[in-house]
């Protein structure tokens, strides 16, 4: 049977062509804002394009934040993507604006210093030993990213009794945080819905761990 999935629909993100590719990795996908539906699904996308402080004004309106901090202290999925991952960290800063976000890993979103912006297009990323998500993809796998702000610096204290997330780092300028895996919570920078085979690949990965 299939696997249940909500793609969250707060007014920001891909939302088509992410239920489109979460559909080929072989899940049942709602596109929905009800809160209830998103809770109970087996597993929940949290897409995002934009600016961090529109996303988490869409976030906030459908008690976004609230939604994803229960799906987790129930060990129940949650993927976010592009912005959908910014706002999973405590603050974004844009344009001197500092908006919190949902906190769930300590760290700030900024903009990359990079002589070109957008980062926009291909880039390869350096996955760490024992990842689920890039499971059976080559180190010179590429994934498709479109974003001018991330996080810079992983803020994440050592010596904790918890497992350590699991950090993915990628370079444009300076290096990046590119995918996270901690527990039952993963997000990409990157889209893997507009990342081809490699993106499915690890769309089904993901899958595998509802």
């Amino acid at each position: 049977m299939k696997p249940s999935v909500v793609v969250l629909d707060y007014g920001s993100g891909n939302l088509r062509s992410a239920e489109r590719a979460v559909a080929r990795a072989g899940a049942q996908v709602t596109v929905t804002s009800d809160y209830e539906t998103a809770l109970e699904a087996d597993g929940l996308v949290v897409p995002g394009v934009g600016a961090f402080a529109a996303c988490m004004q869409g976030l906030n309106a459908i008690r976004g934040r609230q939604l994803i901090g229960r799906r987790l202290a129930g060990g129940r999925p949650v993927l976010g993507i592009c912005v959908g991952m910014q706002i999973l960290f405590e603050k974004g800063v844009e344009h001197g604006v500092t908006t919190e976000g949902c906190a769930e890993w300590p760290g700030t979103v900024e903009r990359l210093h990079a002589p070109v912006l957008p980062h926009m297009g291909w880039n390869t990323v350096r996955a760490p030993e024992g990842s689920v998500l890039f499971r059976g993809l080559d180190a010179d796998t590429r994934f498709y990213f479109v974003h001018s702000y991330a996080v810079r610096r992983w803020e994440m204290p050592a010596g904790s009794r918890l497992t350590p997330p699991l950090v993915t780092w990628a370079e444009h300028g300076e290096p990046f945080v590119a995918a996270v895996e901690n527990g039952a919570l993963c997000a990409t920078q990157f889209h893997p819905e507009k990342s081809g085979d490699a993106g499915a690949q690890l769309l089904r990965n993901w899958l595998s761990t509802l």
